[in-house]
């Protein structure tokens, strides 16, 4: 079994949201700050990430 501990979950999980960030203020030209990447994160991605996250975990602990 390859779980990863809440930590590590942590990690990834404010990689992605500062990855956005990033993507979003260079999309727009400045920079839309934490909050704003965080909010938008939340509300238009985090529950298919953690979705697609599980299933991912699941085939390899079932290979």
């Amino acid at each position: 079994m390859n779980k990863k501990s809440p930590y590590q979950e942590f990690l990834a999980e404010r990689d992605e949201i500062l990855r956005l960030k990033w993507l979003e203020s260079e999309k727009r030209g400045y920079d839309i700050g934490p909050e704003q990447a965080l909010m938008q994160w939340i509300t238009q991605h985090r529950t298919l990430w953690k979705k697609n996250r599980k299933e991912r975990q699941y085939r390899l602990d079932n290979e």
